[in-house]
């Protein structure tokens, strides 16, 4: 795996463009306040908890009066329990660097003592090391749509043998309210093996750049200057006035 050490923007180009700059497939970004963070789903982060179908029932029950849209199927409710923070086997990714570097040193537990971090994955390659190789498509990354996400769906795995496991996959979704929207939204999910993304096969699949504490502000400072807010990222009255709440003194 590559990783390097990033302080502004214009390193962080410059290293995108020595690691990718000759890649042709999709690149996807996720930022962690913390660079020990693994690259774990929330729900293989728990421990003694209850089954992924005790949480969505448990979810479905308040919250099916509450839906705009009745969800389709067992994967819509994963994204919206993942929008509203309940740990899902969902791994969220940005096709935009600069949406996940936001993240990275502006999550409220940004301000500590270790590294930020900022990940990059070639989506296509991790799945070519769970076997999901189109040979007619060399950079092929499928939908929840696609068959080969049918063994990766709760009722699948409920009904299914426990003695198969499946590697980790990159997928795309519907991209159906303004926040993943405006986020640029991807998913990586998870079957059944507690393995990070980051320890699977080869590990030519992700790059890791870490940002050093005293690098935050320079990173906040230049965000900010592109144009990227709470707003541009959340589109929701609450981020406006935290925006406004921002520029008093």
């Amino acid at each position: 795996m590559t990783a390097r050490r990033i302080s502004n923007l214009a390193q962080l180009l410059q290293g995108l463009k020595e690691d990718v700059g000759s890649y042709n497939g999709s690149l996807w970004f996720r930022g962690h306040s913390n660079s020990s963070w693994q690259l774990l789903p929330g729900y293989l982060r728990l421990t003694d908890a209850p089954s992924e179908g005790t949480l969505l029932k448990r979810f479905k029950q308040s919250a099916a009066l509450l839906v705009h849209r009745e969800p389709k199927d067992s994967y819509d409710w994963l994204f919206l329990m993942q929008h509203y923070g309940l740990p899902t086997r969902l791994l969220d990714w940005s096709e935009s660097p600069l949406v996940a570097l936001y993240f990275a040193v502006n999550d409220a537990l940004a301000d500590h003592e270790g590294d930020s971090a900022l990940w990059v994955l070639k989506p296509s390659e991790l799945n070519k090391e769970a076997h999901i190789n189109d040979q007619s498509e060399e950079f092929f990354v499928p939908s929840f749509e696609d068959e080969e996400l049918s063994n990766y769906k709760l009722e699948t795995l409920a009904a299914g043998p426990k003695r198969t496991r499946l590697l980790p996959i990159a997928s795309i979704a519907t991209r159906n309210n303004s926040r993943i929207q405006a986020q640029l939204g991807a998913f990586t999910i998870h079957h059944l093996d507690n393995i990070a993304l980051e320890d699977v096969g080869s590990k030519t699949h992700v790059i890791k750049y870490e940002i050093p504490p005293s690098s935050r502000d320079v990173f906040r400072r230049e965000l900010k200057l592109l144009g990227y807010s709470k707003f541009s990222l959340f589109p929701e009255l609450s981020s406006i006035g935290e925006n406004i709440r921002s520029t008093l003194r």
